[in-house]
C-alpha cells in the first residue's frame, strides 16, 4: 500500500463525507466505542458495528443514496463507499488515522462488467502499519473480517477478469466517486455512473 500523503494528520481530517463532528456521528462513536480500551479494540469494534449494523443498500434492494457518515446513520444504509465514510468518521474522531482505498471488481463473472469498490485502510500505531478493512457487509459468499494476521476482505482480486487492487491510500473520497454521487438523482443513475467510470487512472 502507498500513502497519498506523507502527513499522518491528513488521515485525521474532517470533510463533507467523513463529517465526524456531526452530532449523530459523535453520539454513535460514544455509544459504540465507550468500552474500547485500546485503539486496536476500537478499530475492531467500530468495524464490526458498521459491517453488521448498517445495511448495504444494494444488497437490500434499497433506493436511498447516502453521501456522508451522518446520512448513513440517519438512514442506516449505504453503499460500500458510504459505509467506509462512517467507519472512517468513527475512528478519526478517536484520533485513529484512516484512509480510503478502492478496488475494481466485476459486477458479475463477465470480464466486461466492472465497478469501483470502496474500503478503508487504518493505521495501527501499536503495530506500526496499515491494515485494510472492508465494511460493505457480509452475505452468502462474502465473509470479510477484522484480521491482524492477513487481509480478510470481501472479494479476492481476479486479474483474469480485469479486476484491480489499487495500492493508494487516499485521504478523502476519490473524485470519480464524488462526481458519481453529485450527478445521481437515484440509485440506478448512481450505479450506472460507477459502472461507466469503473477504473482509476494511473
Amino acid at each position: 500500500m502507498i500513502c497519498q500523503s506523507n502527513r499522518m494528520e491528513d488521515y485525521l481530517e474532517e470533510d463533507e463525507q467523513i463529517n465526524y463532528t456531526h452530532p449523530l456521528v459523535r453520539s454513535k462513536a460514544k455509544e459504540v466505542l465507550r468500552e474500547a480500551k485500546s485503539n486496536v479494540e476500537a478499530v475492531k469494534t467500530a468495524y464490526t458495528y458498521v459491517r453488521d449494523s448498517i445495511g448495504h443498500t444494494w444488497d437490500l434492494g434499497g433506493s436511498q443514496i447516502t453521501r456522508s457518515a451522518s446520512e448513513v446513520l440517519t438512514y442506516c444504509t449505504g453503499l460500500c463507499y458510504a459505509k467506509s465514510y462512517l467507519l472512517a468518521a468513527l475512528l478519526r474522531l478517536r484520533g485513529i488515522p484512516v484512509g480510503l482505498c478502492y478496488q475494481r471488481l466485476t459486477l458479475t463473472d463477465r470480464p466486461d462488467s466492472h465497478i469501483l469498490h470502496g474500503l478503508v485502510a487504518v493505521y495501527l500505531e501499536e503495530y506500526g502499519r496499515w491494515i485494510r478493512l472492508d465494511a460493505r457487509g457480509n452475505k452468502p459468499g462474502v465473509d470479510a473480517r477484522f484480521s491482524l494476521e492477513g487481509e480478510r476482505l470481501a472479494f479476492p482480486i481476479r486479474p483474469q477478469y480485469g479486476e484491480v487492487d489499487y495500492p493508494l491510500i487516499y485521504t478523502s473520497a476519490h473524485p470519480i466517486v464524488l462526481e458519481a454521487y453529485a450527478g445521481a438523482s437515484d440509485m440506478d443513475e448512481l450505479i450506472a455512473w460507477l459502472t461507466k467510470r469503473n477504473s482509476i487512472p494511473n
